[in-house]
């Protein structure tokens, strides 16, 4: 267990701790929460990039952190009428497919590479602060409505960019002989 899993599996932990802030309406004590979740995804990379501590399990547990966190971040905000339900169905339906996608190829003896995608990285990026600026307008009462309308149909076409993506490099793999 490398250092960069363990802040993985902290952000892991967060979750309940964020979802629960949501549904008690401790909106600026979710903000923190989720901004500290977001950075130790920036974190733990940069760790094990520079001091190459990079794992297999880590080439798994990261994305799944991110799911995990993400999801039911917008699951909450959804439920609370603060991010619009077809981006959630939208995000929820794209990160279903990329792990069905996986799975079907495992299971067809043609197991893929799990290996993050630039517009993949830039789509997690939009996604967290979209999120993060959601929360922030409910903690806050920023008024950051107009910019957060423009940042959901933004992360609205990263999420379709990004599904259409990994859907053209899976039928590539599945192609090869």
């Amino acid at each position: 267990m490398t250092l960069p899993n363990l802040i993985t599996v902290g952000r892991l932990l967060l979750v309940p701790l964020i979802i629960s802030l949501i549904a008690d309406g401790s909106f600026g004590t979710a903000f923190i929460v989720f901004v500290l979740a977001g950075i130790s995804d920036g974190v733990d990379g940069f760790i094990a990039r520079q001091f190459n501590l990079r794992s297999r399990l880590g080439t798994y547990l990261d994305p799944i952190a991110d799911k995990v966190l993400l999801v039911s971040v917008y699951l909450s905000l959804t439920f609370i009428d603060e991010i619009a339900g077809w981006l959630t169905v939208m995000v929820v339906s794209r990160d279903i497919f990329i792990i069905g996608g996986v799975m079907l190829a495992w299971v067809l003896d043609r197991p893929i590479e799990v290996k993050p995608l630039i517009i993949s990285k830039i789509n997690t990026a939009g996604q967290i602060i979209l999120a993060a600026l959601a929360l922030a307008n409910l903690a806050f009462d920023a008024g950051l409505g107009s910019v957060t309308d423009v940042l959901v149909w933004l992360v609205g076409v990263l999420t379709v960019a990004s599904a259409g993506a990994y859907l053209v490099d899976w039928i590539r793999h599945m192609a090869q002989d």
